[in-house]
């Protein structure tokens, strides 16, 4: 059996390198806490250390969140980049923290630039305020649907905007600026169109499924008009592509014909009632305009169809609606077709046409 037997020069020799191979070669400790901690970093440390806790901490619902957050980790990173530079003198933390300082930079600009006030013609101001600011519509998203694909038209007094059984319905959307506008249907008045309201938003909801048909009414400027014009086509899909302007769109439209329909069962509406309309429940919810001028135009051959439905909304017109809160006599007579007072309706009940039912 072969050994090597070691001298004792040898021992002695591996016993004088061991404290200086220790020395140079850490040694890891079984435990788990540092024995020997560094001193505590420069000021300028924990102040970027702050300013990235606060970054991190702002609530998302806070309306500028995004640029709060950038705008902190930039701070950071400025005073990471001044702490590794000055007192830390680390070339590889000044590096990384420069990379990531002009990213948050970037980003920053970005976020404002978007938030930039965006301005908006004076001419349209008006609209943008009454429609389609309360309902949140950003003024960017409006800038880009009035920039493009639409223009803004003039008419004089007198001059014709759609001619009945004449001008196609598939060409343009239209919103009054200024003036007014009269409608009427084979000479019989029917209703004002007034400022920020559509001109021709009845046939734009009927004929979405429809192509190549013609107006059933006429619509005349009643003042020197001028109105903002789309593009129907183009509109349609560039409402497409945003659906969130298409189901503003679909509000403003059906809203603007049940204001409509207030004018057809009272032709005195003028701009300032409709106003107040606005916030109230329509009493022709259930009949949709395409209803309305289908049935006069189904009696084409005579105008008996056309008086008898101007006689009928104007008759409505008369009728005061009583609130639901208020409690009727408990003996009314039916309303007859000679009836104009509506004090005749409802008949005083007498005190001896009560009587006490007893039970049996």
């Amino acid at each position: 059996m072969n050994y090597t037997e070691s001298s004792p020069l040898t021992e002695s020799t591996a016993i004088d390198f061991t404290p200086e191979l220790e020395s140079i070669i850490p040694v890891p400790s079984n435990e788990t806490t540092c024995q020997n901690w560094r001193e505590i970093h420069h000021l300028v440390f924990h102040v970027a250390n702050i300013f990235f806790t606060i970054g991190l901490v702002i609530p998302t619902t806070l309306h500028l969140h995004m640029i709060l957050l950038r705008g902190m980790l930039t701070i950071g990173c400025t005073f990471y980049i001044v702490w590794a530079t000055l007192y830390r003198c680390a070339l590889d933390i000044m590096i990384w923290n420069s990379v990531f300082l002009g990213v948050n930079i970037l980003h920053l600009s970005y976020l404002l630039y978007k938030k930039r006030p965006v301005k908006i013609e004076k001419e349209l101001s008006g609209i943008y305020r009454r429609l389609f600011e309360p309902l949140r519509v950003p003024p960017d998203l409006f800038r880009r649907l009035t920039g493009q694909f639409c223009m803004i038209q003039t008419l004089k007094r007198g001059q014709t905007y759609a001619a009945e059984d004449k001008t196609s319905v598939d060409d343009r959307l239209s919103i009054l600026l200024k003036g007014k506008m009269k409608v009427s249907y084979r000479g019989h008045f029917l209703h004002n169109i007034y400022p920020c309201a559509f001109i021709d938003s009845p046939e734009f909801r009927s004929t979405q499924m429809h192509k190549g048909e013609k107006f059933q009414v006429t619509i005349i400027a009643d003042d020197n008009c001028r109105f903002l014009c789309w593009s129907r086509e183009r509109l349609t899909y560039f409402l497409e592509s945003e659906p969130f302007l298409y189901e503003i769109f679909r509000y403003l439209i059906g809203k603007d014909i049940t204001n409509k329909l207030y004018s057809l069962n009272d032709p005195t509406l003028n701009d300032k009632k409709a106003k107040k309309l606005e916030h109230q429940l329509s009493l022709c919810t259930q009949i949709s305009m395409l209803e309305m001028r289908n049935s006069i135009a189904s009696s084409s051959d005579s105008d008996d169809g056309l008086h008898q439905f101007l006689r009928g909304t104007s008759s409505m017109s008369s009728l005061h609606v009583p609130s639901p809160h208020q409690r009727g006599s408990t003996k009314m007579k039916p309303i007859e077709e000679g009836v104009e007072d509506d004090d005749e309706v409802f008949e005083p009940v007498s005190p001896n046409a009560l009587k006490v039912h007893q039970l049996p």
